[in-house]
């Protein structure tokens, strides 16, 4: 039974998959708006509508509220986008592989129960949102699906009255800043660090090495070799004082 449950799991899921990737889904950078289809219930965390903790099946509109720090804020819309059916706390998650469509993950639920939402990817970001659930339903579903489940430490009302509309909403401005836990099928409470794929560590590149010019070395002096004897300038010489001494011995002469 066990096995045919979670192929029958994994059947549901892939169809829901199927539909929200159909070639009809429109996306917009801006604030990751993604219209996708459900074919069948879907419940979601956060702060809901009253009433609206499970989304029939049917088209809906995805949005980031806020996404300027480590929170953010994603609020689902119906179809023409004129009521805010949710507003629910997300953290980024990273994946190392993007794809060129939106992808949503589904925790896996007793037969007949509705998946559990739990995550968003805007088609072509490695970034996506990992959803934050209440405590209470966080313990219960890390239990049947047997994986950690994001959680608030500090309880928020689930159901309100009007849907939020602002960035600025005291709701919102709490949301972005309640502790967060992960709690295990077992019950222990985590950090979110151990259940949340960190970014891969960027190797540092390491700096340019430039080369240092090296002067070349002074070329060597060339010295000529004496080839030439000093004797014939030594005669010279001495020829020229015999002929001054000879020259004044004369002038001594004429002159007695």
């Amino acid at each position: 039974m066990s096995v045919l449950r979670t192929v029958t799991t994994t059947a549901f899921c892939l169809a829901l998959m199927a539909v929200v990737f159909s070639p009809a889904a429109k996306a917009d950078d801006w604030n990751n708006k993604t219209t996708m289809t459900f074919s069948a219930p879907v419940e979601i965390p956060g702060v809901h509508l009253k009433g609206w903790g499970v989304l029939p099946a049917g088209t809906y509109v995805f949005k980031l509220l806020d996404s300027s720090s480590d929170r953010h804020i994603v609020q689902i819309f119906n179809a023409d986008e004129t009521q805010c059916y949710a507003t629910i706390l997300a953290i980024p998650d990273y994946r190392f592989i993007t794809t060129d469509k939106t992808v949503v993950t589904f925790r896996e639920r007793p037969a007949g129960e509705p998946e559990a939402l739990r995550a968003w990817f805007y088609p072509g970001k490695n970034w996506g949102d990992e959803f934050v659930y209440q405590k209470a339903r966080a313990v219960v579903l890390a239990k049947e699906t047997n994986t950690p489940i994001l959680f608030t430490t500090v309880e928020i009302p689930v159901e309100v009255a009007e849907p939020v509309q602002s960035a600025y909403a005291p709701l919102v401005l709490q949301l972005k800043t309640v502790p967060l836990m992960a709690i295990k099928p077992t019950g222990e409470e985590v950090q979110v660090a151990e259940v949340v794929a960190p970014p891969p560590a960027v190797a540092a590149t390491p700096a340019p090495v430039t080369a240092t010019p090296v002067a070349p070395a002074p070329a060597p002096v060339e010295t000529l070799p004496a080839t030439a004897s000093t004797l014939p300038l030594m005669a010279l010489f001495g020829l020229l004082a015999l002929g001054a001494a000879w020259s004044l011995r004369l002038a001594r002469k004429r002159v007695r």
